[in-house]
């Protein structure tokens, strides 16, 4: 809602469009005087100009800031999104992160001058493959999706080297939303594999479903439900003993990140996630980062170039015959590697252990003191992440959707609503290692008071958010006719 209203101040959300605050002749700047003879403009450059608004330097100020205020980040407060990992960003990588060397390198540069990037690069990967157990690392993919794309391109050049078009994909009900479409853009057809009553795949169903005319299996290990598959390595040996590849989601390393090696039990490439795991900026359309590791079997097909180090010079090599070719222009994201490589140095290998206990031990937290209010979907222990229902708010009326509305006015970011698809209902909570018990305790608290206000007054909840900028909007008719234009 635009323009002003009686009683409008700086702390009532209702900001009208700068065209409207704009009167004639008000200017936000002082130029110095001209020292150089006047010229006048003509033909094209002559005209009105554009269709500026006239404002003073404090209703500029003044506009931003409120605008500013309307959103929610991490560095406002909690935001416990189930498999997206948005946790805080310490300050320190986003320091290195604009240093003039780094924020000012342009890609074009020859490697002479670019010695330093190259460094971080060629270290970065060493500290993936450590991480990992893995035998080689690209950095060029763009963001998790991407390298689950640059993973299964691999996967099919290494069959075709070999002689064999394989045409299907196996993936569990638990993976990642984006890989079944990683694997269909590769042009096998994804097949499913069932979970089971403990939330993880059975060996049977794997052995029945990997024949020969399969490429391999996509895994998300801890998968989308928070939970580990314990199975994993005879998985592994199924897949291997058909002649198929392991694909290693990497995005959930953040819960296993110092205690388990992926490469150690036997998946052949997997991505990282540096913009969820290693503490780098998320959301908001990117950038991200999704680089990629591979063990012996697939390090001929990386995708080009490569940082490598001939004694002390770094350089970016192309001759590798096998290579899927370039993932993109250049090389990645360079500023998100930056800030992973900060936050690896900073934490160290016991720091980043840790986070890793600490996210799983903030998740077992809020499963147990909340699985008495909301049903669990699987009563074991979790990962990073638990995953909730609306199964006992149903019977009066309430919803997932409203209890995620809710929370927002008691001043939560919702966690991820109905997903992962395999759980009706879903709540799927994900507080990271960076949360203190104080505010934990503060989100389960008000959890379950929207619990007994699901009982004793369900409207509320249905008519929530009701203190936000923006009110509950009709989804159904934003789905059937939605506004494209801004």
């Amino acid at each position: 809602m635009s323009g002003y209203r009686q009683g409008d101040s700086g702390l009532i959300l209702n900001e009208p469009l700068l065209w409207e605050k704009g009167k004639k002749g008000r200017c936000g700047f002082s130029l110095p005087e001209c020292d150089v003879d006047e010229v006048s403009f003509e033909g094209d450059l002559a005209g009105d100009g554009p269709d500026f608004p006239d404002l003073s330097e404090v209703e500029v100020v003044r506009h931003y800031t409120r605008l500013s205020t309307w959103n929610f980040g991490v560095d406002t407060g909690m935001y416990p999104l189930g498999s997206c990992t948005m946790k805080y960003n310490p300050k320190v990588n986003e320091r290195q992160a604009s240093l003039t060397g780094f924020a000012d390198a342009h890609p074009l540069l020859p490697e002479v001058r670019t010695q330093g990037a190259l460094k971080v690069m060629y270290d970065l990967e060493h500290f993936l493959k450590e991480l990992t157990g893995m035998d080689a690392v690209t950095l060029q993919p763009a963001a998790g999706a991407h390298g689950e794309l640059t993973g299964i391109l691999m996967i099919y050049a290494y069959h075709k080297k070999k002689g064999q078009i394989r045409t299907k994909m196996l993936v569990p009900d638990t993976a990642h939303g984006t890989n079944p479409a990683s694997g269909a853009l590769c042009g096998y057809t994804p097949v499913a594999v069932p979970v089971n009553g403990e939330g993880i795949m059975r060996v049977e169903d794997v052995r029945e479903l990997m024949d020969e005319d399969t490429a391999g299996i996509m895994v998300t290990n801890p998968n989308t439900l928070g939970l580990f598959e314990e199975n994993i390595r005879e998985i592994c040996e199924i897949v291997h003993d058909k002649g198929g590849l392991v694909y290693g989601d990497g995005a959930n390393l953040n819960a296993i990140m110092g205690y388990v090696k992926m490469g150690e039990i036997g998946v052949d490439v997997m991505h990282f996630n540096l913009h969820k795991t290693f503490s780098t900026p998320h959301g908001g359309g990117g950038p991200g980062s999704g680089p990629v590791a591979v063990n012996k079997t697939l390090e001929p097909f990386l995708p080009v170039p490569r940082v490598e180090k001939i004694k002390d010079t770094y350089r970016l090599v192309t001759d590798y015959p096998d290579s899927i070719g370039r993932m993109m222009t250049f090389y990645g994201h360079f500023g998100v590697m930056v800030r992973a490589y900060s936050y690896i140095l900073s934490m160290g290998a016991e720091g980043l252990k840790e986070a890793s206990a600490h996210a799983v031990l903030n998740a077992n937290y809020i499963k147990e003191r909340l699985k008495d209010t909301f049903h669990l979907a699987f009563d074991k222990t979790c990962m990073h992440e638990c995953v909730f229902s609306d199964a006992r708010q149903e019977e009066d009326g309430v919803t997932t959707l409203d209890i995620a509305k809710r929370l927002i006015d008691y001043g939560f970011h919702p966690p991820t609503i109905y997903f992962p698809l395999v759980v009706h209902g879903a709540l799927m909570i994900e507080p990271t290692e960076t949360e203190t018990k104080e505010d934990i305790d503060n989100f389960i608290d008000t959890l379950k008071a929207i619990a007994k206000e699901a009982k004793e007054s369900p409207e509320l909840l249905k008519n929530a958010p009701t203190r936000s900028k923006v009110k509950r909007l009709d989804e159904t008719a934003a789905a059937r006719k939605p506004c494209l234009c801004g």
